[in-house]
């Protein structure tokens, strides 16, 4: 039987396949493709510098860890673009069966731990994940915004798409959507 120390590595060695899950959008001023692992790792730090805009007050590290977690699901179910809601669908079950067995690797404790943040963060319910939710749409945006559209112009994606299906980031943080909506409005005239 392995030990909890063992199992923990499995898991540690697991996530790098992570790194080979390329998205649909390319890093600000490169011409690549961002990888999940990037993604998670980069909207866990927006979310630490954005905190403070958080319509309430959450417990910041709570946040940070299911934005880390959020993605794990895509290492067996590949990514979707956030705009493909049949696609989208279709990814929820693969990405639960995903987590139940990339998570369940790991001792049971831990196992149950990133389970709860991840099924936390997929309902939105708490302030946190509204937060969390919240950010991990804004970073898209803000490169889009400084991509000059490319993952919108790629997928024929139009400004009202863009408005209506991110309109939540409000539930997470007013400032930021009032920002972020303006920011929207100016690409799209730009493009």
């Amino acid at each position: 039987m392995k030990s909890d120390l063992e199992k923990s590595f499995e898991f540690i060695i697991e996530l790098e396949k992570l790194k080979s899950i390329d998205r649909k959008i390319k890093p600000v001023g490169l011409d690549r493709y961002e990888n999940s692992a990037e993604h998670s790792w980069h909207i866990a730090i927006v979310a630490l510098a954005l905190g403070d805009f958080s319509n309430e007050k959450i417990d910041i590290s709570r946040v940070v860890k299911m934005l880390l977690v959020h993605d794990i699901g895509e290492i067996d179910a590949g990514d979707v673009i956030f705009f493909d809601d049949n696609g989208k669908e279709e990814a929820k079950s693969k990405e639960l069966e995903s987590v139940n067995r990339i998570f369940g690797i790991l001792p049971e404790e831990k196992r149950q731990e990133f389970f709860d943040l991840w099924d936390e963060f997929e309902n939105g319910g708490s302030a946190e994940a509204k937060y969390a939710r919240a950010i991990d749409r804004v970073m898209p945006i803000l490169q889009n915004v400084n991509n000059n559209g490319q993952s919108w112009q790629e997928n024929g994606i139009d400004k009202e798409q863009v408005l209506s299906k991110t309109a939540y980031i409000a539930d997470g943080s007013e400032v930021l959507w009032e920002s972020i909506s303006k920011k929207i409005e100016v690409a799209f005239e730009e493009l």
